[in-house]
């Protein structure tokens, strides 16, 4: 069973444009212990089974991007695509969660083992990429610093340790949709430190930077505002902000406990998760 966990953008500066359209990247991005299981086993053919809370959201979709990973990597070390796999969708879909990214790399990483796929890591790295801009970033499952489109990736230092509040107003948010939406000039990045010492450095770090998209986000579902909002008044709350394009946000706390309490004193209408922040 390989462990497809969500991710969070702490930061997403937005700093320039491709000719191609798209936008060019400047952001940190940590994995949480919210997580999707993908697993593998040997089979005559190629499927997939869906289980788990967030499953129902998946069942309309064609061709789900675990299947396309598993395609691409037979393909390219020239093997049958055959496995049953089957995916527990814990993490939102449509929610600025990485969750199809995360899930399509832990098909990967699984079906290397399963077909004894002899491949660099350079070279599976390169064909996550194929897959989306941010496969390549949950392939490597600990925090990246992320610039071009999503493609370039650089080890971040290790984060002080934290609890995360994930919520979102169960109110999906296509990415394009927001660029589309996000108006004024591009950001500047700003170096970034060797390390950060304890949890208020990280916190000032992201305060200065914040997220470049989420103005437009709010724009078109309001309902982030009011979540953003919610967050800011809970008690011991360090930081909150919007995750990528949305429409998750989050917010940072001192201990789980503290985390925990935020989350029971909102919305029952909301989606959230308690949980903790991996360091590394």
């Amino acid at each position: 069973m390989r462990l497809a966990r969500a991710k969070v953008n702490l930061w997403l500066k937005v700093v320039g444009r491709r000719a191609d359209g798209y936008h060019l990247l400047d952001s940190l991005v940590a994995f949480t212990d919210l997580a999707d299981t993908v697993e593998v086993g040997p089979s005559d053919r190629l499927s997939l089974a869906l289980e788990g809370p967030e499953a129902p959201s998946l069942a309309g979709e064609a061709d789900n991007l675990v299947l396309r990973a598993a395609r691409l990597l037979a393909d390219r070390a020239g093997v049958s695509p055959r496995a049953a796999l089957r995916l527990a969708k814990h993490i939102p879909v449509a929610a600025g969660l990485g969750g199809g990214s995360a899930d399509a790399a832990a098909a990967l990483h699984a079906l290397v083992d399963l077909w004894r796929v002899a491949m660099p890591v350079e070279e599976l790295f390169d064909l996550a990429a194929a897959l989306g801009a941010d496969v390549p970033m949950c392939l490597a499952d600990k925090p990246v610093l992320v610039s071009g489109v999503g493609e370039v990736l650089r080890p971040a230092p290790s984060l002080p340790p934290c609890a995360i509040l994930l919520v979102n107003p169960r109110t999906p948010l296509a990415t394009p949709e927001v660029f589309a939406a996000r108006r004024g000039s591009f950001s500047t990045a700003v170096p970034v430190p060797s390390a950060w010492q304890d949890l208020g450095v990280l916190v000032a770090a992201l305060a200065a930077r914040g997220n470049d998209l989420a103005d437009a986000a709010i724009s078109l579902r309001p309902a982030i505002g009011d979540v953003l909002a919610a967050l800011g008044r809970t008690e011991g709350v360090r930081y909150a902000a919007m995750s990528g394009s949305g429409a998750t946000c989050f917010a940072l706390y001192d201990g789980v406990d503290a985390a925990g309490r935020a989350a029971a004193g909102l919305p029952d209408r909301w989606w959230r998760h308690a949980g903790r922040l991996n360091s590394d």
